[in-house]
């Protein structure tokens, strides 16, 4: 049987250090034995190793040496003490200085073996925890969000500016803008980056459930409630809450969360007891906040707590130096998920991208790219290899079509999402999907210009 760890051993007796040797090399361990403690921290400053077994009574250098001098010279190695003389005060205190746990002789040989089991899966646990913290931290760090142009440049200042502090952010942005990719940026260059970070859609759950889902209830609080639940805000204690489509929630939840904001205290559903909470808010939009306020859609005492710090997103229409920057990022980002290695993009091609107005702004850029890697059958990107509205004449362009031009933006994407869902014959899902929109979006847009079900 094949284990991984390298163990290290200090026992002065010298039977018990074999029988251990022994045992733990048959079940697969790499080990290395020393009679001493001064042996042992001379092998650990030559050598790294996941675990060391030490006796706590010895001659020279007693266990308790032993633990500090290994906690000084490897901090990640995990130590089992051992001992005959057992006290709950020499187990506390070898566990108070360091110790991973703390075992009497004489012990079973199976004993010992399951807290290494144990103390292995622990420590391999943490490092696979430390491993995807910092790739989470590295891969959002404001730096790898894409953009070179003027607007984004100072997105990157505003994030840069406002990632220390605690102050609640109000991120405004179209669909598919990369609002939640902003959040994640402020959160993960924060000092709160490895505590918890949660994304909720607010339109995506009634509101009946909402306040169940963000403040958690107890027990029989209503029908269903068989137990007691924490929310989702308790739940992400000392991280940050991100609380996307805010513009959707109801009058009585905005004062729900207006408390969350102005007390920092939840309450469950059905309970009176207060729960303290540590957490930043961080709010996203693509509604006009300011003119719902003004229709007594939205709280205004609401929308100045949430609105402290506000970014706005610019569409990708707007940003267009950006798009061969995306571009390459999506080609590397999916050409290693696929058998077929797509090397570039011809410059037709992006002339056709650089050409299209992106109502679904940078999903549906990427859906494209996505969508032509995997349909390609060139090393280059054709003009073939993108969606069928992309080559026709009547193409959802701007630019170089003077027509479209004098043409007001809200009405070229009406025309256009009109185009889609006559292509997919009404299929709603398959609209959006083109589109690079979620469903809830288009639905909106639908409403919002009045088309009429295919």
């Amino acid at each position: 049987m094949k284990n991984d760890g390298q163990i290290i051993i200090i026992e002065d007796d010298e039977k018990m250090l074999n029988l251990l040797t022994k045992v733990l090399k048959k079940e697969g361990y790499a080990v290395v034995p020393c009679l001493d403690g001064i042996k042992g921290l001379k092998k650990l400053e030559e050598k790294s190793f996941d675990l060391a077994i030490t006796d706590l009574r010895m001659p020279q250098m007693n266990g308790m040496e032993v633990l500090k001098g290994i906690k000084e010279a490897s901090p990640d190695t995990y130590v089992i003490m051992m001992t005959a003389f057992s006290s709950i005060d020499s187990a506390v205190e070898a566990i108070k200085k360091g110790a991973y746990d703390y075992i009497s002789k004489p012990f079973k040989m199976d004993e010992i073996g399951m807290i290494i089991k144990r103390a292995l899966e622990e420590k391999r646990l943490r490092k696979e925890l430390a491993s995807l913290r910092q790739e989470v931290s590295t891969r959002y760090r404001f730096t790898n969000i894409i953009g070179k142009s003027k607007a984004m440049q100072e997105v990157f200042d505003l994030i840069r500016r406002v990632s220390a502090s605690r102050s609640t952010v109000l991120i405004y942005g179209k669909s598919g803008t990369g609002k939640e990719l902003v959040a994640k940026a402020i959160h993960y260059n924060s000092p709160r980056k490895d505590r918890p970070f949660i994304a909720i859609n607010c339109s995506a759950i009634q509101d009946t459930l909402l306040e169940s889902e963000l403040f958690g209830h107890v027990k029989g609080a209503f029908t269903g409630a068989i137990s007691a639940k924490k929310g989702l805000l308790e739940e992400v204690q000392g991280g940050s809450a991100f609380l996307d489509e805010i513009g959707e929630i109801s009058l009585s939840m905005q004062v729900k969360l207006l408390r969350v904001l102005q007390e920092r205290e939840i309450k469950r559903v059905g309970s009176t007891e207060i729960t303290k909470i540590d957490i930043r808010l961080i709010t996203a939009t693509n509604q006009d906040l300011p003119e719902k306020v003004k229709k007594g859609e939205f709280r205004e005492d609401f929308f100045y707590r949430l609105n402290v710090i506000p970014i706005a997103l610019p569409e990708l229409k707007d940003r267009i130096e950006d798009i061969p920057l995306l571009v390459d990022h999506f080609l590397k980002k999916h050409s290693n998920q696929e058998k077929g290695e797509i090397k570039g993009m011809a410059k037709e091609t992006m002339a056709q991208l650089l050409n299209y107005v992106w109502p679904g702004n940078v999903r549906e850029l990427e859906n494209v790219i996505e969508r032509a890697i995997t349909l390609g059958r060139h090393q280059d990107i054709l003009p073939e290899d993108l969606p069928s509205h992309f080559t026709k004449k009547e193409s959802f362009s701007l630019r170089h079509d003077e027509e479209k031009e004098d043409m007001a933006i809200e009405e070229v994407e009406a025309r256009h999402i009109a185009k889609i869902l006559k292509k997919t014959k009404g299929n709603r899902i398959e609209a959006a999907g083109l589109l690079g929109i979620d469903r809830r979006t288009l639905y909106r847009k639908i409403k919002k210009y009045k088309l009429a079900p295919e």
